[in-house]
């Protein structure tokens, strides 16, 4: 992994793994002083010694950025700090929905279930490539297929192309469920971030439609709310990877009508009946409320939720296994989640 990193990156990333050794008066003096979030939740240690080594490295410069530029950096941040690739049965490149890019994830003796997976990136940036290796953890360690999506980006597709996208990706892993090795009732979607907004969109669009739920939601740190009036944009809108200038500049080449239910899936006028959801926010996220008042609607609504809070982490965590262990064991409890529901479908 790291030997496709420019010397650049490389270097930071030995650098960030010599510095998390390094005796605590070094590394507070990088860091600085602690850090707490609007609701006195602590910053954790070494999410904020990334986030030095980040502001050292030029981070978060979208708003005088190309879309192309940002893409690049994207897959350059996480090559720094995701976790190591896990060994899998197999690995196919598809075809779906007769135009997009997909990659089938299958772990050894999986038994025939499948994750449906939208990355994140704020339908501007990500692909197959910068979700690669946590795409393969969630099959690996899950027990699950996974079919990771590369739908269309902005501004070259604005909205709605993305939400369409999951909904005719989510279609035809059912009409193609024999082909992926799996029954059609055993089909769950999810992502993170912008990937969680399309999942939870897809979910309210079948049921809009009069169509079958997915097994159940994974919303990773999900936007749902694109009015961006939350205590949390308020408060969390500059110093922790995710801003409020980045988040103009997604929305701004995304262009989503926000009072849209897949755009905003938390103003949707009604939530009765969608999938179970696995629902994860991180303390010092932007985010963090939307993924919260998303998991009390559905709760209000009747819909069975688990909700993952991770106080001292930021946006973006289920990436960065490589190099926050904090990170690394909320993406192994949302895997447990996913488990947990995989059983509970028995």
């Amino acid at each position: 992994m790291i030997q496709t990193l420019d010397p650049a990156s490389r270097a930071l990333r030995v650098a960030y793994q010599a510095l998390r050794r390094a005796p605590w008066p070094v590394r507070r003096a990088l860091i600085g002083p602690q850090r707490h979030n609007d609701r006195g939740d602590r910053l954790e240690a070494d999410t904020a010694l990334l986030l030095a080594l980040a502001g050292l490295r030029g981070e978060d410069r979208l708003s005088t950025s190309t879309p192309e530029h940002a893409r690049a950096q994207m897959v350059a941040s996480i090559q720094l700090v995701e976790g190591p690739e896990r060994p899998l049965a197999e690995v196919r490149e598809l075809q779906v929905a007769q135009q997009l890019p997909a990659r089938l994830y299958v772990p050894g003796g999986d038994d025939g279930r499948l994750l449906i997976y939208l990355h994140g990136g704020g339908w501007v940036v990500g692909g197959l490539r910068s979700h690669d290796r946590l795409c393969r953890r969630l099959a690996s360690e899950g027990g699950q297929r996974v079919l990771a999506i590369d739908y269309r980006l902005a501004p070259e597709h604005r909205f709605p192309a993305a939400a369409s996208d999951a909904l005719a990706a989510l279609r035809w892993a059912r009409r193609s469920a024999a082909q992926l090795g799996v029954p059609p009732e055993a089909i769950a979607i999810g992502g993170d971030s912008a990937g969680g907004n399309l999942a939870a969109g897809v979910a309210l669009q079948l049921l809009s439609h009069g169509e079958s739920q997915p097994a159940f939601q994974l919303l990773i740190y999900p936007a749902t709310d694109l009015r961006r009036v939350t205590a949390s944009h308020r408060a969390l809108g500059e110093g922790y990877l995710l801003t409020r200038a980045s988040l103009d500049w997604y929305q701004g080449h995304y262009a989503p009508e926000i009072y849209d239910p897949r755009g905003s899936p938390l103003l949707a006028p009604d939530h009765r009946g969608l999938a179970p959801a696995i629902v994860a926010s991180a303390g010092f996220d932007p985010l963090r409320d939307d993924g919260e008042l998303y998991a009390a609607a559905l709760i209000r609504a009747g819909v069975e939720v688990s909700e993952h809070r991770f106080p001292g982490l930021v946006h973006g965590f289920a990436n960065m296994d490589g190099a926050v262990p904090a990170a690394d064991r909320a993406v192994g409890e949302l895997i447990e989640a996913c488990r947990a529901r995989w059983r509970a479908l028995r």
